[in-house]
């Protein structure tokens, strides 16, 4: 009998939503939640021998957290670890990518479900993702394709886009049997037709996302400041990249009413950063913050700001930062934020 551990969070556990979401690793035996259904799904020959979870911001914000929940997973001796379904939950979503990957670099074979735009899909690695649909209301057609993709894996297959996997198809030459100017006339053909879709290369989709609601009392709320300035102390000493960043920074405000010109600098590389240097306040604006705290127009300034560098940046490590930014302020008890572009 092949002997699985389900990984999921605290709201799939029954423990709570975000009053939750600090929740630590934690362990119960057999399936919980919707683990009972796959449990069904997957029959005799397999079982749910542990149900491992954690709260999202943890899971999400805590470096260690990850690690710790794969030591649960591993005193388990499982023969496959499932992670999800996680939707197109972003906290959720990127801890389940990270356990999958995590295992599977511990040698356990490892499978996440989730939405194919799911910001957390990246961080899968190695790890095998079947997509789901967007929300938990589709849950039991997420697990019918969940269930079929750990039996597969179970039994010594491979999955494939027919099984759900989602992920950069692997590039694979061949020979045409027409050239590409005969492939392209019937493109253009296609596209006078009234056919919008037909291509050969096609494009990526971005999200469209929702903004939040106004904060409705800023007297009484923290208020953060971020940046994707690339504004850091004049060393840099976090070696934050001037493009294409792979990380984003904190550093602490507490005691500044100002921002010294000299002891710090924009590392930005997509606009002259001379203007930015000669006055930081023009990337990040502590001296007018500071202000509006004296004069009670926010309640206190929240004492650390977060940096990542704009410029080139991918979609996939901006939406990663996104939510990490996220379960980062949840944690300190901001409850609004600026964040200030060049």
């Amino acid at each position: 009998m092949a002997r699985i551990v389900h990984y999921l969070n605290q709201f799939f556990i029954g423990a709570g939503g975000e009053d939750a979401a600090a929740s630590p690793p934690a362990t119960q035996p057999g399936p919980v939640g919707p683990g009972r259904r796959l449990a069904q799904l997957l029959g005799a020959d397999h079982e749910i021998v542990a149900t491992v979870s954690c709260g999202d911001d943890d899971a999400a914000g805590r470096p260690e957290a990850i690690a710790e929940i794969v030591a649960l997973i591993q005193a388990a001796e499982p023969d496959l670890v499932v992670t999800g379904p996680a939707f197109t939950s972003g906290r959720y979503g990127l801890a389940c990518a990270r356990v999958a990957a995590a295992a599977m670099a511990t040698g356990l074979p490892a499978v996440a479900a989730m939405h194919p735009d799911n910001p957390g899909i990246d961080e899968a690695g190695a790890a095998p993702v079947v997509a789901t649909g967007e929300a938990a209301r589709l849950m039991g057609a997420a697990l019918d394709v969940l269930a079929a993709a750990v039996a597969k894996l179970l039994a010594g297959g491979v999955l494939t886009s027919a099984d759900g996997l989602v992920g950069l198809a692997p590039r694979l030459p061949r020979m045409a049997d027409r050239t590409a100017a005969e492939r392209a006339v019937d493109l253009v053909l296609a596209r006078l037709a009234g056919d919008r879709d037909a291509t050969e290369v096609p494009l990526p989709k971005f999200d469209k996302v929702t903004p939040a609601p106004p904060v409705t009392d800023l007297a009484h709320s923290t208020l953060a400041i971020l940046t994707e300035g690339a504004l850091v102390p004049d060393d840099n000493p976090g070696s934050l990249e001037s493009a294409r960043a792979t990380r984003w920074l904190r550093y602490s405000l507490a005691g500044r009413e100002t921002l010294v010109p000299g002891e710090w600098r924009s590392v930005h590389g997509g606009f002259s950063t001379v203007w930015a240097n000669a006055d930081p306040h023009r990337i990040l604006p502590l001296d007018a913050a500071r202000q509006l705290e004296r004069e009670g127009a926010i309640g206190h300034l929240h004492e650390e700001f977060l940096v990542t560098a704009g410029n080139g940046t991918s979609v996939a490590n901006a939406r990663k930062f996104g939510v990490e930014w996220a379960a980062d302020l949840r944690h300190s008890g901001a409850r609004a934020a600026i964040l200030t572009a060049t």
